[in-house]
């Protein structure tokens, strides 16, 4: 049994992963921004009847972070598995050179500053052989062609697999694995009705990368083969 935590995990990719963790067997921690809405899933799953711990976590916002980091401390004392899932797409993503600043730097702040900021803040509850998985998507592939959509987005994606492969570097010597992993285009508020994968799919290699008897480190993944950065 691990204890894991998922942030931005009361809708979507991250609901799913909590679900399916949570059925297994793992001690979960639901990681939301808004408290009610995090209240509205944990009763979600209640129903199953599958139990959580809900965490309030705002991922731009370091003191909600440390006070996240500062609970789990007192109530688990240790964290087998990070899993940073939060992250926004504005609506005004729609170009990197005549965007505001304003769509910038809250994508960055949320997409990239706030899982850096998280996995710091939780490294030291993290014993050897813990596990960092971040979130990422094609769309910050390096060699994948450039799609023309929500550029900033893309930009933080690409910053996010570049953060994944220092951390993997720093933290290899603690036997701390850091990957990303690419969900695909997903039914969800985010990726739209028109995505061809539901949320079960979605969230499969993040379920994967946690509770497989081995990983590697600084790798990118979907559907559980590693692809290119």
């Amino acid at each position: 049994m691990k204890t894991i935590l998922v942030t931005g995990s009361n809708k979507g990719i991250g609901f799913e992963v909590v679900r399916q963790l949570a059925r297994a067997g793992h001690r979960v921690i639901l990681a939301a921004r808004d408290a009610q809405k995090g209240e509205a899933a944990a009763a979600l799953l209640a129903k199953d009847p599958i139990a959580v711990t809900l965490v309030v976590l705002d991922v731009a916002d370091p003191v909600s972070i440390e006070q996240a980091a500062q609970r789990v401390k007192a109530e688990f004392g240790t964290l087998d598995v990070l899993i940073n899932n939060a992250a926004v797409l504005l609506k005004e993503d729609q170009s990197l050179a005549t965007g505001t600043a304003e769509v910038f730097h809250k994508t960055m702040r949320t997409n990239v500053f706030g899982p850096v900021t998280v996995t710091r803040a939780f490294l030291p509850l993290m014993p050897a052989g813990a596990r960092v998985i971040m979130t990422s998507s094609g769309g910050g592939s390096m060699t994948d062609p450039v799609g023309g959509w929500s550029p900033v987005y893309c930009v933080s994606k690409s910053s996010l697999n570049a953060a994944t492969r220092h951390l993997a570097f720093e933290l290899n010597s603690r036997n701390v694995s850091v990957n990303a992993y690419c969900p695909g285009w997903v039914k969800t508020d985010m990726g739209g009705k028109s995505a061809p994968r539901n949320v079960e799919q979605g969230a499969d290699t993040a379920v994967w990368l946690a509770t497989a008897d081995k990983t590697g480190t600084g790798k990118f993944y979907r559907d559980r083969q590693e692809i290119p950065w």
